[in-house]
C-alpha cells in the first residue's frame, strides 16, 4: 500500500465540525428510535434515545433496506410521506411486493395443513414456564393461566385451511386500490385530534384497512403500525385521545410494543427474540408488567411463541424420542422459548420445510442427462450437483467461473438451468462468465416479482427447471429464500454460491450462514484465489489480518485525513481529478463508501459535495437534475444505481440497469437519494472499476471485518482509503465479527435432515 501526497494536495481546510451523530452501522443494535440506523439528522433522534440489544442485535442498518431519507421518521415535518405510486401501471415494486404476498399465501396455506403445536420436551421453570404455559394453553383453545388475563383471550389468528386454488403459471400481482378519500378524510381528523402528522392518513388507511379511523380512536397505539412511527409518539398520539384513560400498563400498549420490538428485531436482522429479551425490552420501554404483555400478546396471535432444542455447537442434532423412548431425558433436554413475528416465522419454517424436500428427494428422472453433463467435465462441482438436491458452494469474486461452469455444462446436456444473482451489476458479471446465452441469468427480485422474464412456471406453478443457481447467496433473507425454494419442483436441483466473508442480508435471517452452519448437505469451497493485489488484501481481511500489500500500479492507495471536513474534500478530490487522472476512470465508474448516512462525512454529506462538483445545479425536481447519480430503492432491502435523465409531470425519469424507471413525484423522497456516496449495504452485490472507502475519526465503532470487507472488496482495479479511524481499522478487521442473529432454520432442518458428514 502507498500513501498519495503527490496526487491530492493539501488545502489545511479544516472543514465543518464532528456532527454529534454516530454513523450509522450495519452491525449495530436494534433501535428503539423506530429507525434502523441509529440517530439521523433532523429526526429527533439523539443521546437520550434509548437502544434495546437483544442477542447482540446485528443491524441490518437504514442502508441495508434501502429507505432514502424520506423514511427516516414519521415526527415532525412529514408532507412529504408518500401516499401512492400515483402511476396507471404496476411500478416494480409494488409488482414484487404484491408476488411476494400472493407466494406468502400459498406459503400460509401449506403451514396451517399442518396439524397440531408445535413439539415440546422440556423441563422448565419460572417465568419460561409460565409463558411456555399461556402459549400451550391458548394453541388448546383453553384460557391462559396466567392471572394478568382477567377475560378468556380468543384463540390466535392463525391462518385456517383454504380450499385449493387453480394452478397459476405465474404470480400475477393484483392492482393496488387507493384507499377511499372518505375513509382517508376520518382517519386524517383522528391524526390530527391526537396530534400526529395528518399526512400519515392514506398509510395508516392502507395499514389498518376500512375502519382506521375507529381502530385509532379504540387502540390508539395501533399508531406504531405505521413505519417509521416511534413509541415516544404513539405515546403521545395516545394520551391526546384518551386523556386520563392512557396508562403506561394498558394491555393495549403493552401489545402493541410487543409487535413493534419484534419488528424491530426484524430491521436488525433477527426472525425471533428469546423471551428474556423481550421482556427486558418492553420493561425498558415502560411497561410495568412486561410478562402480561407478552402473554396478551401471544394470547391475541399479535406474535408467535416457539420453544427449540439447544445444541452445543458442533455436536450433531440428537435423534427423535422413540415410543418407547425416555420420557425424562428428552424432558431434561435444554430448549430455549422465543417470539417471533407470524410472517417470518412462516417463512422460515416454509424454508425448512422447501430445502429439506429438496435435500431427502433428488429426482432420477433427469439422471441421464446429469449423467451426460457429468461426463463431459472435471468439475468436482458439476459432479457433487449431479447427485444431490441442495448444494453450497462458497468462495470469491473468481470463483463466480466454477458455477458458471455447472451453467454452461447443465444446458450442454440438455436440463433446464437459470442463475439469479443479487443485483443486475452481479447478474451482467456473472452472464459474461458464460459461453453462450446470457438470457438464463436474471436477479432474484426480478425473477420473483415476473418483472424479468424468468424460466417459466409448470401447471402447478413451481419453475420449469432442473437446476437454479443463486448467485450471492449471503444476501438472502428468509422471505426471499423461501419464495425461491417454494418454487422449485420435487427433483429440482439448487446450488446456492456466494462469499461467507460479506455483510449478511439486509432482511431478517443468515440463511447462507445458517445452512452452512446446519451441514445438511454437501459442501465446497472454491481454492480459486482473487488476483492481484486488491485480491490479496481482501483475502486478508477475511483471514482477520489487514497486511501490508505490495501495489506497485497504485492498485491499492491509503489517504490520511484529520478530520471529517478533510476526508470529504480529499474524496471530491479522488473521485473528480485522481482516479480519473491516474487510470483514465470516468467519475461515474468511482464509487464512494461510507460507514452511514449521517454525520459530517456521511453519504449525506459526501453526495452534497460531489454534486457541487461533478453536477451543480438547483435541484430543480425534488433536489435532483438531470445527469444526477443516484439510487433507486424500489423497495426495502434493494438498492439499484441509475442516473436521472429527467423530470416532468409524470414524476422523475431514470435509467438503471439498462432500462427506464419513472418515479412519481410524491415517491422522489422517500425511494431515491444521491448516489455518488453509498453505504457497504447499498453497494453490496455490484462492483466497479474504482472504490474510495471513506472512514472519518466517528466511524470507529462501526467497523467490523464483514463490513470491511465489503466495502474493500467493491474495488476491481484500484481502491483508496480516506483513512481517519487510525488503529482501529486493523482492531475491527482481527476482532469485530459479525454480530448474531437470532434465527431458527437452523434447529428448523436439522430436526428433517440428518447431519452431513
Amino acid at each position: 500500500m502507498s500513501t498519495e501526497p503527490e496526487t491530492t494536495e493539501q488545502t489545511g481546510t479544516e472543514g465543518a465540525p464532528e456532527s454529534p451523530d454516530v454513523p450509522e452501522s450495519p452491525e449495530g443494535t436494534v433501535p428503539v428510535s423506530g429507525e434502523a440506523e441509529g440517530a439521523r439528522e433532523g429526526d429527533g433522534g439523539g443521546p437520550g434515545d434509548e437502544e434495546v440489544t437483544p442477542e447482540g442485535g446485528d443491524a441490518a442498518s437504514g442502508d441495508a433496506d434501502g429507505t432514502p431519507e424520506g423514511e427516516d421518521t414519521a415526527s415532525g415535518d412529514a408532507e412529504g410521506t408518500p401516499q401512492s405510486d400515483g402511476a396507471a401501471q404496476l411500478s416494480e415494486a409494488e409488482a414484487e411486493l404484491a408476488a411476494q404476498r400472493l407466494e406468502r399465501e400459498r406459503i400460509e396455506r401449506r403451514k396451517a395443513e399442518k396439524k397440531g403445536p408445535l413439539a415440546s420436551g422440556a423441563k422448565l421453570s419460572g417465568t419460561a414456564a409460565d409463558l411456555l404455559a399461556a402459549v400451550r394453553a391458548v394453541e388448546s383453545g383453553e384460557k391462559p393461566v396466567r392471572p394478568a388475563f382477567t377475560e378468556p383471550a380468543p384463540a390466535p389468528r392463525r391462518p385456517a385451511p383454504e380450499p385449493e386454488r387453480p394452478p397459476r403459471p405465474a404470480p400475477v400481482p393484483a392492482a393496488p386500490v387507493a384507499p377511499p378519500a372518505e375513509t382517508v378524510d376520518a382517519v386524517r381528523r383522528v391524526l390530527t385530534e391526537g396530534g400526529a402528522p395528518p399526512a400519515l392518513a392514506a398509510q395508516a388507511t392502507s395499514v389498518l384497512g376500512e375502519g382506521a379511523d375507529s381502530v385509532l380512536r379504540e387502540d390508539p397505539w395501533q399508531l406504531l403500525r405505521i413505519t417509521g412511527v416511534r413509541p415516544d409518539q404513539a405515546d403521545g398520539f395516545a394520551r391526546a385521545l384518551l386523556g386520563a384513560d392512557c396508562r403506561p400498563d394498558d394491555e393495549r400498549r403493552g401489545r402493541a410494543l410487543t409487535v413493534w420490538l419484534l419488528d424491530q428485531a426484524a430491521l436488525a436482522g433477527h426472525t425471533a427474540l428469546e423471551l428474556p429479551a423481550l421482556t427486558a425490552a418492553l420493561a425498558q420501554r415502560g411497561v410495568p408488567d412486561a410478562e402480561a404483555a407478552t402473554q396478551a400478546a401471544l394470547a391475541e396471535g399479535d406474535a408467535l411463541a416457539f420453544q427449540d432444542a439447544l445444541e452445543e455447537p458442533g455436536t450433531p442434532a440428537r435423534p427423535a424420542a422413540t415410543p418407547s423412548g425416555d420420557e425424562e431425558s428428552e424432558e431434561e433436554r435444554p430448549v430455549r422459548v422465543l417470539a417471533g413475528l407470524e410472517r417470518y416465522a412462516l417463512a422460515e419454517e416454509s424454508l425448512a420445510d422447501a430445502l429439506g424436500r429438496l435435500i431427502n428427494a433428488p429426482s432420477e428422472e433427469s439422471s441421464a442427462a446429469w449423467e451426460k453433463a457429468v461426463s463431459g467435465t472435471a468439475s468436482e462441482l458439476v459432479r457433487t450437483v449431479a447427485g444431490h438436491g441442495l448444494v453450497l458452494h462458497t468462495g470469491g469474486e473468481a470463483a463466480r467461473a466454477e458455477p458458471a461452469a455447472l451453467l454452461d455444462a447443465a444446458r450442454a446436456a440438455g436440463l433446464r438451468a437459470f442463475a439469479v444473482c443479487h443485483t443486475p451489476d452481479g447478474a451482467r458479471r456473472f452472464a459474461a462468465l458464460l459461453s453462450d446465452d446470457a438470457s438464463c441469468v436474471g436477479t432474484v427480485a426480478g425473477v420473483l416479482s415476473g418483472a424479468e422474464e424468468g424460466p417459466g412456471r409448470d401447471q402447478e406453478g413451481a419453475f420449469d427447471l432442473d437446476l437454479l443457481i443463486v448467485l450471492d447467496a449471503p444476501q438472502l433473507d428468509v422471505e426471499g429464500a423461501a419464495m425461491l425454494a417454494e418454487s422449485l419442483p420435487d427433483g429440482a436441483r439448487l446450488l446456492l454460491s456466494g462469499d461467507p466473508a460479506l455483510l449478511w442480508s439486509a432482511g431478517p435471517g443468515r440463511v447462507f450462514a445458517d445452512l452452512l452452519a446446519a451441514r445438511a448437505c454437501p459442501q465446497l469451497a472454491s481454492r480459486v484465489p482473487d488476483p492481484g493485489p486488491l485480491g490479496e488484501l481482501v483475502s486478508g481481511i477475511g483471514a482477520g489480518e489487514l497486511g501490508q500489500v505490495e501495489a506497485p500500479g497504485k492498485e491499492i492507495v491509503i489517504v490520511p485525513v484529520r478530520d471529517a471536513g478533510e476526508a470529504v474534500h480529499r474524496t471530491v478530490q479522488l473521485v473528480a481529478d485522481s482516479v480519473p487522472r491516474a487510470f483514465g476512470l470516468r467519475p461515474e465508474q468511482t464509487v464512494v463508501i461510507t460507514p452511514g448516512h449521517g454525520g459530517a462525512a456521511g453519504t449525506r454529506a459526501l453526495n452534497a459535495a460531489l454534486k457541487e462538483r461533478l453536477n451543480p445545479g438547483p435541484g430543480r425536481f425534488g433536489g435532483f437534475d438531470p445527469g444526477d447519480v443516484v439510487v433507486h430503492s424500489p423497495a426495502p432491502g434493494r438498492s439499484v444505481p441509475g442516473r436521472v435523465v429527467r423530470a416532468d409531470a409524470e414524476g422523475l425519469h431514470l435509467e438503471c440497469a439498462g432500462g427506464p424507471v419513472v418515479v412519481a413525484k410524491e415517491l422522489v423522497e422517500s425511494r431515491v437519494r444521491h448516489g455518488w456516496a453509498v453505504t457497504a449495504h447499498q453497494a453490496v452485490g455490484a462492483r466497479w472499476p474504482a472504490a474510495v472507502v471513506v472512514l472519518p475519526g466517528d466511524a470507529a465503532q462501526a467497523l467490523s471485518r464483514p463490513w470491511v470487507y465489503t466495502a474493500f472488496g467493491r474495488a476491481e482495479r484500484h481502491l483508496s482509503v480516506v483513512h481517519g479511524v487510525e488503529q482501529a481499522l486493523p482492531r475491527a478487521v482481527a476482532e469485530v465479527a459479525a454480530k448474531p442473529r437470532t434465527t431458527r432454520l437452523r434447529t428448523l432442518l436439522t430436526a428433517q435432515v440428518p447431519v452431513a458428514g
